[in-house]
């Protein structure tokens, strides 16, 4: 197939620039796989989607400050997106400057102290590796120099992005482990009230962790898709929820995705496992789901809205078939749903 394949028209004012008052608050559109059919519900409804035995599993990544802004020790304004930190010593990163830096390159960062600053190592592919100099906890010294890294497609005047609103709204009520550099937004629905509320009906919750790359806003630079290269994000799969999801498919449950994020980590252990069901697993993922694919963990999949021609659109349409994804998509377009990280949901059956 191609890229071109997965592009579909969208006004920019459907584009969600805030989050609603309330999490809870979204539109749902219900797809199901089987009749075809497209209806629409509030999220807060989505109770009434669910059945006792069901299990739904989520991503409980933590967005850290991963933007970052200074310049280079020869004055030129640089702006830095981690894509994942490697080590203590060590990060990769995007970084944006008026002139390329070299390898040796220092990288002072604004609100950084004494000696602290980052030095160009090399490429990885479209990232910088960068050496970590001074920086006696990585985790502090991001929350002192960091910010909250917002989607391109977000806007922000003046490029403001400390809002305490977004603070909060672009973690999932339930993030736990820190280390994604985007949140996993299907999630961003959910307030604790509701996840009480499916409780109370029978369904159980699990938590994956999947911390998501940078690398998920990239364009897809390939006409081809199976040309491209997807990029590597780490997730972990604990025992507990391997267990907990070969019972539920043995019970006659369903297992239902919590965003593409929770789909990818569930795949990727699903195809380490053996046919006797899931097993305990983490590592690094670089799992690219297109149509065509063969999906062994997941029966159902909450999702938002996602870019035309990329990666997260291509799973979906794995997932309900490209005709019925492409159609939803139209509708979804045509009844002015909102889109992206801020907008609806869209729930698959």
């Amino acid at each position: 197939m191609r890229v071109s394949d997965f592009q579909y028209e969208l006004p920019d004012e459907l584009i969600a620039q805030h989050p609603l008052e309330e999490r809870t608050a979204s539109r749902l559109m219900l797809l199901d796989r089987y009749s075809k059919a497209l209806d629409e519900s509030p999220f807060a409804a989505i109770v009434d989607q669910l059945q006792a035995g069901d299990l739904l599993v989520m991503n409980n990544t933590r967005v850290i400050p991963a933007r970052l802004y200074g310049k280079k020790a020869s004055g030129g304004k640089i702006e830095v997106l981690l894509e994942r930190i490697i080590d203590e010593c060590s990060l990769l990163a995007q970084v944006r400057a008026s002139k390329t830096p070299i390898t040796g390159t220092k990288l002072l960062i604004d609100n950084s102290t004494g000696d602290e600053y980052l030095e160009v190592l090399g490429r990885q592919g479209e990232f910088f590796e960068l050496g970590i100099h001074n920086v006696a906890n990585m985790d502090t010294w991001l929350t002192r120099v960091g910010h909250l890294p917002l989607p391109p497609y977000i806007k922000r005047p003046n490029h403001e992005y400390d809002d305490p609103v977004d603070a909060e709204r672009y973690q999932t009520v339930y993030a736990e482990h820190a280390g994604a550099v985007a949140a996993p937004t299907a999630g961003l629905h959910f307030d604790q009230a509701l996840l009480r509320a499916i409780k109370a009906k029978g369904v159980k919750l699990e938590y994956v962790t999947l911390h998501v790359g940078a690398g998920t806003f990239q364009p897809v630079r390939v006409d081809d898709v199976s040309d491209y290269q997807m990029h590597f994000e780490r997730f972990e799969v604990s025992a507990e929820v391997a267990s907990s999801i070969n019972k539920t498919r043995e019970s006659g449950g369903r297992v239902i995705a919590v965003g593409t994020t929770s789909v990818r980590a569930l795949e990727s252990a699903a195809n380490l496992s053996s046919e006797g069901g899931l097993v305990a697993c983490s590592g690094d993922t670089d799992i690219f789901i297109t149509p065509g694919y063969q999906f062994r963990a997941v029966d159902a999949l909450l999702t938002n809205f996602h870019l035309p021609g990329s990666t997260l659109i291509m799973l979906v349409s794995a997932f309900a078939g490209y005709d019925l994804t492409m159609q939803a998509y139209k509708k979804a377009v045509q009844d002015q749903f909102r889109f992206f990280s801020y907008g609806d949901a869209m729930l698959i059956t």
